[in-house]
């Protein structure tokens, strides 16, 4: 069978991998165009494209996929069967219809929990003690398919986007890996989403990773390691932005007392103490403005940081 993957990110090739190991043809990988990245802003390929040209397959990259021109070059393919796995464009309707076997989606959540494009992002920074990979057929809705097949893995409290998405990236391609056979038999079993039961995980716009120091300290765990590695937690100190890599939960009794919300403690060999609306975390990696990321006691022993100071009095 000849198979056309669309995908872009490190989450996405493990995916690439299976399909190609498989005994079917994947003739084409459509991916998002090569972008800028780093402070020097050189031009770089996504991971799939990388993953793509080391095994000979064509890659097409259009900026926009509903384009006639796009949508035309990959019907000349005649697909059997269109696997997608974070690819970051809607596919129109007229690519959905092209191939006899449909197309499929790797989505990393247990549908219809957190439709949208940062499922791993807002289950982590909602506190989820659980998550997983469906894959599904590709309807025109955002993440609205039927079901084809699902897989469950445990988020551990120190899990990080960073870390949950290496979970789920290899346990969709398992997935991935032990659903195709069905899918080419046509032996799979359709089972609708619950609208009712759907929720959402948009795109993490700037606001979210903004800390709000008067939500409780499990709130703001949360939000750090949900935005660990990207885009990063952050708040203000004297002015200037600070991001905040790690923290944990405080435990000291009557620690925060009634200190304000952002009012830096103490200082001790763990890092920062801070308080929060309720309770108090300890800040204990962080990333200062124009530095590199470091244990926030290191940045304390060369900053005049004391107590009584306030975090996030300045929002930039």
């Amino acid at each position: 069978m000849k198979i056309v993957f669309m995908g872009t990110p490190d989450f996405a090739v493990p995916c690439l991998r299976v399909l190609i190991a498989s005994n079917h043809q994947v003739i084409a990988v459509v991916t998002q165009p090569d972008r800028e990245k780093g402070r020097k802003r050189i031009v770089t390929p996504p991971p799939v494209k990388v993953e793509a040209i080391a095994h000979g397959i064509p890659v097409l990259q259009p900026a926009k996929l509903r384009a006639p021109e796009a949508v035309n070059e990959i019907a000349q393919l005649k697909p059997d069967l269109i696997v997608t796995a974070a690819y970051g464009q809607i596919l129109p309707k007229r690519i959905l219809e092209l191939p006899a076997y449909g197309c499929i989606n790797v989505h990393a959540s247990l549908l219809p929990k957190y439709r949208g494009g940062a499922p791993i992002h807002h289950a982590v920074m909602n506190g989820e003690t659980l998550t997983g990979v469906t894959i599904m057929y590709m309807a025109e809705g955002l993440d609205t398919g039927d079901m084809i097949s699902q897989i469950a893995v445990p988020i551990d409290i120190a899990d990080t986007t960073g870390t949950l998405h290496d979970k789920l990236s290899h346990a969709g391609a398992r997935l991935l890996e032990k659903t195709l056979p069905d899918v080419f038999a046509n032996s799979v079993m359709r089972v609708p989403q619950k609208d009712s039961e759907a929720t959402y995980a948009p795109n993490i716009r700037r606001e979210d990773e903004w800390i709000d120091w008067h939500k409780p300290d499990r709130h703001i765990y949360n939000q750090v390691r949900g935005l660990n590695p990207w885009p990063v937690a952050y708040t203000t100190l004297q002015g200037a932005i600070m991001k905040v890599w790690k923290c944990r939960i405080d435990q000291t009794p009557n620690q925060r007392n009634d200190a304000l919300p952002g009012t830096v403690l103490a200082v001790t060999r763990e890092g920062i103490v801070v308080a929060c609306g309720e309770g108090c975390v300890v800040l204990t990696e962080i990333q200062p403005a124009g530095k590199k990321i470091m244990p926030a006691a290191e940045f304390c022993r060369g900053a005049h940081i004391h107590a009584g100071m306030r975090l996030g009095v300045e929002r930039l």
